[in-house]
C-alpha cells in the first residue's frame, strides 16, 4: 500500500482543501505544505526500503481494475523511476512555499491544482498498466493547463493552449500505440499490463512505426528539437511555482518514458534510429545553447538551456552504454533540482523588482548578498562545475558517449562550454558592474523562508556533486536489465541463422564497457 499511500495522498489533500474556507488563505497553505510535505516523507520510505542490490520492480501492487479488458491498477517502482518518484515528492512542497506570497488571487484552486498535479505526476512514474499510465499522463495535462492559464504572465492563455495542444497530440499517436500493442496480444490474454507488453515479439517492421507513436510523445514531452517551441512560451507565462514543476519534473516524464517504454518494447526501432536521436539531441544541446545566450530575459535564458539540457539527457540516454544510461538518469535529477532552483531564484527577483530583463540589473552584490552567493552555486551547478551534481551527470554522459561516438562526444562537451558562456555573462550583468537603477538599491535580501525554500535543494547539490555514489547505486541494477533486455530482444527479433548472430548483436547494443561501475567512473 505504500504507493498507493504515496500516489494518492495529494488528492486526498485536495479534498481537504476544497472543504476549507477559501476566505482563510493562510490555514489554506498551511494544510497544503502539510499534505506535500507528509508525501515527500513517505516517498522516503522508498529511499529507505529500496533493495540496491537487485533489478526488477518493487513495492509491487497490482489489482484488477477492469477485467473484461485486461486493465489493472498496477504499480511499482525500480532504478529507472524511483529517483523521479523522490524528485517530484521533494519539489512539490518546495513550490508552496516559493508561491507563499507569489501566488495571492485563487488561493484555494492553485493548491488544490498543485496536489492533483502531484498525484497525476507520481501516477506516470509509478504506473505498470499502460492503460493507467495514459490516464496518469493525461491527467497531469488539466491542472498545468489550469497552473499556466489562470496564475501565469501576460499572454498565459496563449502559452497554456499551446502547451496542451503539444501535449496532446504527441499523447493521440501514443494511445494508438498502446492500442496496437494490447491487438497484438492473444485475444484471450490480451491486457495492457507492461510486463505482458515487454513479452511480446514485435516484428521489426512493425517496431518501426510504434516506436515513433511513442517517441513523439515523449519528445515532445522532454522537449527535444524541433518540438520545443511550447517550452519557453510556457516557462515566461507561467507562475514560478509552475517554472519549477515544468522544468524539474514535467519534463523528465518524456525522458522517463524513452526508457521505460520506447527502448525496452522496440529495442530493434530504437537501435535502428539512434544516430538520428542522438543527431536531434546534439542539435538540441547546440541550439538551445545559442538562443539562451541572446536572450534579454531571464526566465526565457533559463527556459531555453532546458532544451540544452535535456538534449544532453538524450544523448546519454541513447549511447546505449551503462555509463551514458546512468549518467541520463543522475543528470534528469540534477537538471530538475538547479534548473528549479534557478527558477525559484528569477521567481524571487521578479517579486521584489517586478522585471525579469538582464538589462535592469546590475550590482546586486552589495545589495543583495545572500541572493547573490546562491545564484552562484547554483549557476555553477548548471555549468557543470566539478563538486557539484552537474559535473557527475555530465562526466558519465560524456564517458557514454565517447564510446558511441567521438565526434557526438565532442560537440555535446561543446555544449558545456556554452553554458558556461551563457549563464556566467548573464551572471555578470546581474551581480556585478554599477547599479544601474535606484530601484535596485532598495531591494531586501532573501529571507528566511526563502533561504529554508533554497537550503534542501542546494544540499543535494552538493551531496551528488561530492558523494554520488548512493545516487547512482539506485540505478545501475535496472540500467543493466534494461540493456541486457535490449541486447536479448534485438536477438529475438532477428531474422535466423546468418543474417544476424545474436552475441553481435548484444555486442552492437552494450558496447564493451570498463570493468568499473557507472558509480565508480563517477567518483
Amino acid at each position: 500500500m505504500l504507493l498507493t499511500t504515496l500516489v494518492w495522498l495529494p488528492t486526498i489533500g485536495a479534498v481537504a482543501l476544497l472543504l476549507l474556507d477559501a476566505r482563510d488563505p493562510r490555514r489554506l497553505r498551511q494544510v497544503a505544505l502539510a499534505i506535500t510535505t507528509v508525501t515527500f516523507v513517505v516517498s522516503s520510505l522508498l529511499w529507505v526500503g529500496f533493495d540496491r542490490t537487485r533489478p526488477g520492480m518493487q513495492f509491487v501492487e497490482q489489482r484488477a481494475w477492469i477485467p473484461g479488458v485486461g486493465i489493472s491498477y498496477h504499480l511499482g517502482v525500480d532504478g529507472i523511476s524511483v529517483l523521479l518518484v523522490l524528485l517530484t515528492a521533494f519539489l512539490t512542497p518546495l513550490c508552496l512555499l516559493s508561491a507563499w506570497t507569489q501566488v495571492t488571487t485563487r488561493v484555494k484552486e492553485f493548491l488544490i491544482a498543485m496536489c492533483l498535479l502531484e498525484t497525476a505526476m507520481l501516477g506516470v512514474f509509478v504506473a505498470l498498466d499502460l492503460f493507467l499510465f495514459f490516464v496518469f499522463w493525461e491527467g497531469m495535462l488539466v491542472p498545468m493547463y489550469l497552473i499556466i492559464g489562470v496564475w501565469g504572465g501576460p499572454r498565459r492563455v496563449y502559452a497554456a493552449v499551446k502547451f496542451i495542444l503539444y501535449t496532446m497530440g504527441g499523447s493521440a499517436l501514443m494511445l494508438l500505440a498502446i492500442l496496437a500493442l494490447y491487438f497484438l496480444q492473444d485475444p484471450a490474454t490480451a491486457s495492457f499490463d507492461y510486463a505482458a507488453a515487454l513479452e511480446l515479439r514485435i516484428p521489426p517492421h512493425l517496431q518501426l512505426p510504434l516506436f515513433l507513436a511513442f517517441s513523439l510523445a515523449f519528445a515532445v514531452k522532454v522537449p527535444m528539437f524541433p518540438f520545443h517551441t511550447w517550452l519557453p512560451d510556457a516557462h515566461v507565462e507561467a507562475p514560478t511555482a509552475g517554472s519549477v514543476i515544468l522544468a524539474g519534473v514535467l519534463l523528465k516524464m518524456g525522458t522517463y518514458g524513452f526508457l521505460r517504454f520506447a527502448l525496452p518494447l522496440f529495442p530493434d526501432a530504437a537501435v535502428r534510429l539512434g544516430p538520428v536521436v542522438i543527431g536531434l539531441a546534439l542539435v538540441g544541446i547546440l541550439y538551445g545553447a545559442w538562443v539562451s545566450t541572446v536572450q534579454p530575459d531571464m526566465k526565457k535564458l533559463i527556459a531555453y538551456s532546458s532544451v540544452s539540457h535535456l538534449g544532453f539527457v538524450m544523448l546519454g540516454l541513447f549511447t546505449l552504454t551503462p555509463q551514458g544510461l546512468v549518467g541520463g538518469l543522475l543528470q534528469m535529477v540534477n537538471h530538475g533540482l538547479s534548473t528549479g532552483a534557478l527558477f525559484l531564484l528569477v521567481g524571487m527577483l521578479y517579486e521584489r523588482r517586478h522585471s525579469r530583463l538582464i538589462a535592469d540589473f546590475g550590482g546586486l552584490w552589495a545589495v543583495l548578498p545572500v541572493f547573490s552567493a546562491i545564484l552562484l552555486v547554483v549557476t555553477f551547478s548548471s555549468i557543470g562545475l566539478p563538486g557539484l551534481n552537474g559535473f557527475v551527470g555530465e562526466f558519465l554522459i560524456l564517458v557514454g558517449a565517447f564510446q558511441r561516438s567521438r565526434v557526438a562526444a565532442v560537440l555535446g562537451t561543446s555544449g558545456i562550454v556554452f553554458a558556461a558562456v551563457y549563464l556566467l555573462w548573464m551572471y555578470q550583468r546581474v551581480i556585478f558592474g554599477p547599479v544601474r537603477h535606484d530601484e535596485n538599491r532598495r531591494l531586501p535580501d532573501l529571507g528566511a523562508r526563502e533561504v529554508w525554500t533554497l537550503a534542501p535543494i542546494l544540499a543535494l547539490i552538493v551531496w551528488i556533486g561530492v558523494y554520488p555514489r548512493p545516487f547512482t547505486a539506485l540505478t545501475e541494477p535496472a540500467v543493466a536489465e534494461l540493456l541486457q533486455r535490449v541486447g536479448a530482444r534485438r536477438a529475438a527479433a532477428a531474422p535466423p541463422a546468418g543474417v544476424a548472430d545474436a552475441t553481435a548483436v548484444a555486442a552492437a547494443v552494450r558496447p564493451a564497457a570498463p570493468a568499473r561501475s557507472a558509480g565508480s567512473a563517477a567518483r
